[in-house]
């Protein structure tokens, strides 16, 4: 593993352990050439991904991109960091064992989507806002009004 610091690629791992997701190895490294520390996070990856665009254009799978999209939905939500994270390793594990390696963004989305409609509905309508490109708060309103259960009829 190269040194963030100096790029020397001869660093030594001191520590390893479980991260607290218990689905990737946290190690801590040394540098001996400059005396840097760094931490490393490994994971299971089951096949090589590509998400197939819109518009065409493909590109490798980026978890870090997965997880800061639905971070930033979450953000400022009454979920804890640990459930985010489980979420976020069971939609990547879903895409990895669908046994497809070229994925629609669009499949991608939909199953976000899922993961958050069951979490928090707020995250659920930050995200949709996003992914279904809302340009007007009638938007919004259509959006959340199919949320909404339909009222008891009146008798």
């Amino acid at each position: 593993m190269r040194c963030p610091f100096c790029g020397n690629i001869d660093t030594q791992v001191k520590d390893s352990r479980p991260a607290e997701d218990h689905v990737s190895i946290r190690r801590r490294r040394f540098c001996p050439a400059c005396g840097g520390r760094f931490t490393t996070y490994e994971r299971v990856q089951l096949r090589d991904l590509v998400v197939i665009k819109t518009n065409g254009r493909r590109e490798d799978f980026d978890r870090d991109k997965l997880e800061r999209s639905i971070r930033i939905s979450m953000q400022k939500r009454p979920v804890e960091p640990e459930r985010i994270d489980q979420m976020i390793s069971g939609i990547v594990r879903r895409l990895e064992s669908m046994g497809e390696t070229d994925i629609p963004s669009k499949q991608i989305g939909e199953i976000v989507m899922e993961a958050l409609a069951r979490i928090d509905t707020v995250a659920y309508v930050r995200f949709a806002s996003v992914y279904k490109n809302f340009q007007a708060a009638d938007d919004f309103d259509k959006f959340v009004s199919e949320l909404r259960p339909d009222p008891a009829p009146e008798k």
